[in-house]
């Protein structure tokens, strides 16, 4: 069994056992991935390979959609919204072209699983895209992925060689009478454009910046025609449960969150990798499947999906990895990137780090998150840098909480969150910072050594 797998590679061997922590996996997407040439069509078909999708042509598109929906299948790309409920929402008889679009430009610090899941198995999103074409009645669909992957741009296009080859994309999909067409779009590298709005616009060939809402993509998306935006795992986990069952899909994971998925554990662990287990497992269980915090050291804080979630402490071991229990602990579930630090991270180093990403990648739209996010990073470099003074603590959160639900899209969100989460539980290394005028962890950071053209002393 494949524990840990990064672009088609590590593997941990099994330890046995009834009680061992590997029982808790639940290989799906990444069954395969560690097989030499996972990413063809024949070891793809060797493991039931566009089954799924037979039984999918043969029910009627609203049967399909109502399955997709019991089986409870959520968003895997952060806010884990149905996906039959968002396909229900395309309008029937309209008139217009319906697209579905598949959001492949995962960007975010720390979030690493759709990359490696295109790499080693690209005929799961294939035959997935086919299946929700089906549902929606759409005859185009759209793979926008990350540009700087060009390996994984390469193998994308040939395994949709290989589907147009054997009958599974283009006209008359197993004599179904569907027709569909597949692009592959190649984006620039703008981290914005993982927002589903500034996605369309960037494949439209605009500058990608999110859309006034409403109207939504399922009533005005691509091209002002009803769109479906879903992210590569969870269009990669349909043909499963349609192969194996609705009820077998609903057996793992939790009641409000059933189901499978990927979890990328990542930073400070002895093993790093993508873990794919039910919903509702916790990082204790994961950290005992990876060999645990690096030898000698302890785990200090946590991100539970991505740099843009609140982020979690030691205390928070034992919470469920699904959506209901991450958000009752004061985070959120996001895309499940679980990056851990050890207690020789600097929190506010670490802070500044991702500030300084959600700054530079602001596209500039609004004032709330264009202005606020340049002001955070001058503040946290005043700290980090012995220039800090204790009203800036209150500065901060002060600016965090003027983002915070006041921009035009969630990247400002993204970048209050680790502010807001680092103040609660680590406002005394803040502190620390001020009272010692510098950085506890990296003395040569700090005042003679700092850098003093790369930022505006905001304390000057």
């Amino acid at each position: 069994m494949t524990l840990s797998t990064q672009y088609g590679g590590t593997s941990q061997p099994e330890t046995g056992g009834e009680t061992s922590p590997e029982k808790l996996l639940s290989p799906v997407l990444s069954a395969f991935w560690d097989e030499d040439k996972s990413w063809s069509l024949d070891v793809y078909r060797r493991h039931d390979g566009y089954e799924g999708l037979r039984k999918a042509l043969a029910m009627s598109p609203d049967d399909l959609i109502a399955y997709v929906k019991d089986s409870g299948l959520r968003g895997r790309g952060g806010a884990g919204f149905p996906t039959g409920m968002k396909w229900q929402f395309i309008p029937q008889g309209d008139g217009k072209p319906h697209y579905l679009v598949v959001n492949a430009d995962e960007s975010e610090p720390g979030t690493c699983k759709d990359i490696p899941l295109l790499f080693a198995n690209p005929h799961s999103l294939i035959e997935g895209i086919v299946i929700a074409c089906y549902a929606i009645r759409s005859s185009h669909a759209f793979i926008y992925l990350r540009g700087e992957v060009v390996p994984v741009l390469r193998r994308l296009h040939e395994a949709v060689r290989e589907a147009y080859a054997a009958g599974y994309l283009g006209e008359n999909v197993l004599g179904s009478g569907l027709d569909l067409q597949l692009t592959v779009h190649a984006g620039a590298g703008a981290y914005i454009c993982g927002e589903e709005t500034a996605l369309l616009d960037s494949l439209e060939g605009r500058r990608g910046q999110p859309r006034l809402r409403p109207p939504f993509p399922a009533v005005a998306g691509l091209y002002a025609c009803p769109t479906v935006v879903n992210n590569v795992e969870s269009i990669a986990s349909v043909p499963a449960i349609l192969h194996k069952g609705k009820e077998w899909f609903r057996s793992m994971g939790s009641e409000k969150s059933p189901g499978f998925t990927l979890y990328s554990l990542s930073g400070h662990v002895t093993n790093p990798g993508q873990y794919e287990a039910p919903l509702g497992i916790t990082l204790r269980q994961l950290l005992d499947m990876s060999g645990g915090i690096r030898q000698g050291h302890r785990l200090k804080f946590w991100t539970p999906g991505g740099s843009s979630t609140p982020m979690f402490t030691d205390e928070h071991l034992d919470v469920p990895l699904d959506y209901e229990g991450v958000g009752a602990a004061g985070s959120m579930l996001g895309t499940k990137a679980l990056q851990c630090f050890d207690e020789t991270t600097c929190v506010v180093r670490a802070v500044t780090r991702w500030t300084e990403f959600y700054a530079h990648e602001s596209c500039g739209k609004c004032t709330p998150c264009r202005e606020g996010t340049y002001w955070l990073v001058q503040l946290l470099r005043d700290i980090e840098a012995g220039k800090g003074v204790m009203s800036d603590l209150d500065k901060l959160n002060d600016i965090a909480d003027n983002i915070n639900g006041k921009s035009f899209c969630a990247l400002g969100d993204g970048a209050a969150s680790p502010i807001f989460s680092s103040l609660k539980y680590f406002r005394a290394e803040y502190e620390e910072h001020i009272n010692g005028r510098g950085c506890p962890f990296d003395p040569a950071k700090s005042t003679a050594w700092a850098d003093k053209e790369k930022h505006t002393e905001v304390n000057a």
